[in-house]
């Protein structure tokens, strides 16, 4: 393992809790925090920022998967759920709220480090693919504002669309400023000029 993956673990029996920590340890992993409760892990979790949490279904205070939904809308680390339980209802429940991986006790060695493999990988992949729909919505938003101001610009210095965005280039260039900085300026103006004049 290049990186040493580090945990957060979960059960409210400490026996299992004990367990699993010595397994992990055995594996290379570092466990770094460990809960009894799903309230604790999940302040834990935000403390640690660990890279993943291996937790227990049933816990009290807070069961592992409303646990789990706040770990994963909080993006803070993806989830791996223990169960003694193989319930169709509770891996569609853990599905919904975003587990990256599930397993059945008890569990095997051998089960665990693909588990936690797959788990770390589908967090990777559901990052990305946060990041890449972050990064549309900042190029559209871009886009607009930079279509309005081209637009305002050959409405009020009748200028055609190709001259009123080679203008815009050429003062984000000289300003140094980013295409869409110049374009909110150009609105910015029009519009305090609008405010000036009424």
């Amino acid at each position: 393992m290049s990186k040493q993956i580090r945990l957060v673990i979960a059960d409210d029996e400490s026996l299992i809790r004990m367990n699993l920590k010595e397994t992990l340890t055995g594996l290379g992993y570092i466990v770094i925090g460990e809960a009894g409760d799903g309230a604790s892990v999940i302040h834990q979790a935000r403390l640690l920022r660990p890279d993943l949490v291996i937790m227990d279904i049933k816990m009290p205070k807070l069961d592992g998967i409303q646990a789990a939904k706040i770990l994963t809308e909080e993006n803070i680390a993806p989830v791996l759920l223990l169960t003694a339980y193989a319930d169709q209802e509770l891996v569609e429940r853990a599905t919904e709220v975003g587990v990256a991986n599930y397993l059945v006790k008890p569990v095997r060695d051998s089960d665990l480090v693909p588990a936690i493999r797959i788990a770390l990988s589908r967090f990777a992949e559901f990052q990305d693919m946060t990041n890449e729909i972050k990064d549309l919505k900042e190029a559209l938003e871009t886009r607009k504002i930079v279509e309005r101001a081209k637009g305002l610009l050959m409405d009020t210095q009748g200028l055609k669309e190709r001259e009123a965005y080679r203008k815009m280039q050429q003062t984000a260039m000289n300003t140094r400023k980013s295409l869409q900085e110049v374009a909110q300026a150009i609105l910015l103006a029009a519009q305090l000029d609008q405010t000036l004049e009424s």
